[in-house]
């Protein structure tokens, strides 16, 4: 009996989501469908896989030198596909796409617009995730690019730079004064309004402004979506972080106050696994990227 790339898939997905149920969530399958991939390999390999420790799934030292493996597998697999259509003299496939924050931000409509103008036989599946959910996609194999704010950080893959975006404090107008002469201390007093997913750009920014102060936030009130926060904000509830752009446009019809306080910027990129580099469907995504952003840099992590 041979070990298949659904079951491959399966074992991937389980060891980095770390819980059996969320993962069959994440594969669109049963969790009994998902038990049976991960015994099926245990058994073809005579090998354990994983243990269970307080409800989740642990990997164990087996299990985590097979897991390497079984990615670069996996990215083969799929490499192997795509390259196979291209020695029919045609690009064609699917790409699962990521993106988070606004898709305005990142002109996503403008660059399917021209993937599909010069490779009409490729397809796109796009969803809105958080950037460290992304991020985790991209590693399990279940997401081929992500377009997201985020520090190039991670080694394993390649980021591509569209442009830097810029954040500023705000909040309510009637705070006006005490929000445009208070220091980082004085921010963190005042009611906040936060990302209610810590995976969230705006999350990992806050904290280098103030945990990596010693400043624990008074937050009132959590929101997962820009818009919704600054609708809090505009109503008198609380401070947020929130799109230097947003920000100011507030402030000049009067709903808001900005904090003259300096923040720093988070590039927009677009990162793929590295091992992915020369695969015709990612360097068909990225060219029409060009297309729109003429300025794309790679850029290295750091």
């Amino acid at each position: 009996m041979l070990i298949d790339l659904i079951q491959l898939r399966t074992f991937v997905v389980v060891a980095e989501a770390r819980h059996l149920t969320r993962a069959a969530e994440r594969l669109h399958v049963s969790q009994s469908t998902a038990s049976a991939h991960i015994r099926a390999i245990e058994d073809v390999l005579d090998i354990q896989l994983f243990v269970r420790s307080n409800r989740n799934m642990e990997l164990t030292q087996a299990g985590q030198m097979l897991l390497r493996q079984a990615k670069l597998l996996l990215n083969s697999a799929v490499e192997f596909s795509a390259f196979a259509r291209e020695i029919r003299g045609k690009v064609e496939g699917s790409l699962m796409i990521g993106i988070s924050g606004e898709p305005t931000t990142s002109n996503v409509g403008a660059i399917i617009a021209h993937l599909r103008s010069s490779h009409p036989l490729i397809t796109s599946d796009l969803r809105a995730l958080a950037s460290l959910a992304i991020q985790q996609a991209l590693k399990t194999g279940e997401l081929d690019l992500g377009i997201m704010l985020c520090e190039p950080n991670d080694p394993s893959f390649l980021y591509h730079q569209l442009c830097s975006v810029q954040f500023r404090i705000a909040g309510p107008i009637a705070w006006k004064f005490e929000i445009e002469s208070a220091s980082w201390t004085e921010l963190s007093k005042l009611p906040w309004i936060t990302p209610n997913d810590v995976s969230h750009s705006a999350s990992t920014l806050l904290s280098h402004l103030f945990y990596e102060r010693g400043l624990e936030l008074n937050t009132v009130a959590r929101a997962d979506r820009a818009s919704l926060g600054r609708q809090l904000a505009i109503s008198g509830v609380g401070m947020l972080l929130m799109r230097e752009e947003q920000a100011l446009e507030c402030e000049r019809e009067g709903m808001l106050a900005v904090s003259p306080l300096s923040v720093p910027d988070l590039p927009l990129v677009i990162a793929h696994a590295t091992s992915r580099e020369d695969c015709p469907l990612i360097r068909a995504f990225l060219d029409a990227t060009k297309m729109v952003w003429s300025e794309m840099s790679l850029i290295k992590s750091q």
